[in-house]
């Protein structure tokens, strides 16, 4: 049976982890003729291009940085030189500030991890829509954008994250509105998933991983895998479980009607927050 996906190029950024990866491996099984990948790092894109196993040689890992527009420009045209098009875009990459709190961080600290996460998460998703569309013209293909729920309520990062993801959801609506009929604009606002996601260099949490973050709560080693910080699911599920709603709005045969819209697929924080038992974990 096809695939939701049949034929489909994509082009991920921030593909070599994570929600990326997962998404990346997801759109071969759903039928893509090729995935491109953008990450930094060719090594850590590698690991992609290793887990997609008999898939591998639909996978194309360019190295780029996605506060460039020249090398994103350049990662399209490698793209749809490989591949002949490009039909799906998804803006992924970033940052998380690990909650900094305004009353917690000196206005100096503030001030450096707002350019750092603004120039990744916020200006890297409109230049990778800015070098991409004509593609996705000719194609009439279409945008997913990561977001989470820090784009629609608190608690899910500090102000700079929160701000950032809220800026990206305004991107979702501006950018549906500007480029229909021809091209599609959604995103998927995730919940708290255990990925390597990291912190800015310019505070010094580059190798700060949320991962270890739900492994162990800072400073006492307790294990916090199993809290139900999510009403439908605790810290340590697999990013591959939340990769359907990408599929979903990336398919022209099922979602051909829906631009604009935000799916949230994030475990239930909007109707019970980080919360313990409500009763349902009871039953």
């Amino acid at each position: 049976m096809a695939g939701w996906l049949e034929g489909d190029v994509a082009l991920i950024t921030g593909g070599g982890s994570g929600i990326g990866q997962a998404v990346a491996l997801r759109f071969l099984e759903e039928g893509a003729t090729g995935v491109a990948i953008i990450g930094r790092s060719l090594d850590r894109l590698q690991a992609t291009v290793d887990a997609a196993g008999e898939h591998a040689d639909r996978i194309l890992p360019i190295a780029a940085d996605v506060r460039s527009s020249a090398e994103l420009a350049g990662a399209v045209a490698a793209t749809v030189e490989r591949f002949g098009k490009l039909d799906i875009l998804v803006p992924n990459a970033g940052i998380w500030d690990f909650n900094r709190s305004l009353t917690r961080t000196t206005p100096e600290e503030i001030e450096r991890i707002y350019d750092e996460l603004f120039d990744i998460n916020v200006k890297g998703y409109l230049l990778a829509c800015s070098v991409a569309w004509p593609e996705l013209v000719k194609s009439c293909g279409n945008i997913v954008m990561t977001l989470s729920n820090a784009s629609c309520y608190p608690a899910g990062g500090g102000p700079v994250y929160t701000a950032a993801k809220h800026a990206a959801r305004g991107l979702v609506t501006q950018l549906a509105y500007e480029l229909a009929p021809k091209v599609r604009v959604n995103g998927v606002a995730i919940g708290g998933l255990r990925t390597d996601l990291r912190g800015p260099e310019s505070a010094g949490m580059q190798d700060r991983s949320i991962e270890a973050g739900f492994a162990k709560r800072e400073g006492k080693g307790e294990d916090v895998t199993s809290n139900m910080w999510l009403p439908l699911h605790d810290a340590s599920v697999d990013p591959a479980d939340s990769t359907g709603p990408y599929v979903l709005l990336a398919s022209r045969n099922n979602s051909g009607v829906i631009t604009g819209a935000i799916l949230n697929a994030d475990g239930g924080i909007g109707v019970r927050g980080f919360a313990t038992a409500a009763g349902g974990d009871d039953l």
